[in-house]
């Protein structure tokens, strides 16, 4: 992490809402997804979130294997978006705790609020993080728990 990496950074990313980021796009295999109409997604709406705060200390990581992933999530999804729409995704970092960062996030498309909350990210060792997984993903390959 660099020095600049402290609360009070703020992001702000628009995104168009594509027929791919609705409700039937999100798991096509449900039937019951299917059924729904076409908004944007909850689920695609919480990754544009973290999208926004990745966005936002990105400038602040130390190279290419310093990055970040998502610990909690803790929004509202108050008002449907249709395709067509754009939506901004706003991200402030309120708290740098060691590797732990908290945001306050918010979003609203072209014509209302459409949520907000709080999500928090932990900076990782990529590297590190990829050979945990690896062997994570080995033992399960080997019939291991």
């Amino acid at each position: 992490m660099k020095p600049s990496l402290k609360p009070g950074i703020e992001y702000e990313l628009r995104f168009r809402v594509g027929a791919s980021k609705t409700v039937p796009r999100l798991y096509p295999e449900s039937p019951e997804f299917l059924s729904m109409p076409e908004v944007f997604a909850t689920g695609f709406y919480v990754g544009l979130l973290e999208w926004c705060c990745v966005m936002a200390i990105k400038p602040h990581l130390d190279g290419p294997d310093e990055m970040s992933v998502g610990t909690h999530i803790d929004v509202s999804h108050c008002a449907g978006t249709p395709v067509g729409l754009e939506v901004v995704a706003k991200a402030r970092l309120t708290e740098v705790d060691g590797r732990r960062l908290a945001f306050e996030v918010e979003a609203y498309d072209d014509q209302e609020l459409i949520g907000k909350g709080r999500h928090e990210r932990f900076i990782i060792d990529a590297p590190k993080f990829n050979a945990k997984m690896a062997q994570k993903k080995a033992k399960y390959a080997s019939g291991g728990a």
